[in-house]
């Protein structure tokens, strides 16, 4: 059967605005779903402050820690009333807005001269199987200047790094109706789109994995 797949699963807690961030009950929800499909599949749950240093120690020392095959991330965006599935990070901090420990950017960029990063074609994937749930779902281009937008370029950063994840992707939800009457996605409806993105990441991996054996077996 080979190595359990391993999909670190991450969210982010409160932050300046959002005293109640949806991304930490889902988070916890997925990681602990008993259904067949994660039987053999490894579900490591972490939320991070809405803090650019917790972002650059923990990434990294959860990397290490779990060798996941796969990032998956969610972030809150308010003001939007559907899922965002994220195509791209782009190379910009907003200097307007501190973080939760109120530290201020000093420079609107993540590295200097550098082009936006794509996390990759697998995200058509992801709104494939997010949308088959009946759920509101979009691509986006746009994942803000904020904690979402940078947590998207470390992890695509850690994609490329050869001891890191093969995959990342990052889902902005949006906030959740406390009963079925509101007009806003309610947590159902938002854990059946999450468990959905989640089972297609873990067909992603294993796929990969497929295909780097029959590489290896060929060679």
């Amino acid at each position: 059967m080979g190595e359990a797949p391993r999909i670190l699963i991450t969210g982010f807690g409160p932050f300046p605005g959002a005293p109640v961030n949806p991304t930490m009950p889902l988070v916890r929800k997925l990681a602990t779903l008993r259904r067949p499909a994660f039987v053999d599949v490894a579900r490591i749950a972490h939320i991070f402050d809405v803090s650019y240093t917790a972002v650059d120690r923990e990434l990294p020392e959860l990397i290490v820690r779990h060798r996941p095959d796969a990032l998956l991330s969610f972030g809150l965006a308010a003001r939007t009333p559907h899922i965002r599935i994220e195509t791209r990070a782009r190379n910009a901090v907003s200097m307007l807005w501190p973080d939760a420990d109120g530290t201020p950017v000093r420079r609107g960029f993540i590295v200097p001269g550098a082009d936006a990063q794509m996390f990759g074609p697998h995200t058509a994937r992801l709104l494939q199987a997010a949308r088959l749930t009946g759920a509101d779902v979009h691509i986006s281009r746009d994942a803000g200047r904020y904690l979402c937008n940078y947590l998207s370029w470390r992890a695509i950063e850690a994609t490329r790094a050869p001891a890191g994840p093969k995959l990342a992707a990052f889902v902005h939800v949006p906030l959740t109706a406390s009963d079925t009457a509101s007009p806003r996605m309610t947590v159902d409806e938002l854990t059946d789109a999450g468990e959905a993105i989640l089972l297609e990441m873990v067909r992603l991996v294993r796929a990969a994995r497929n295909a780097r054996g029959a590489t290896t077996e060929i060679a």
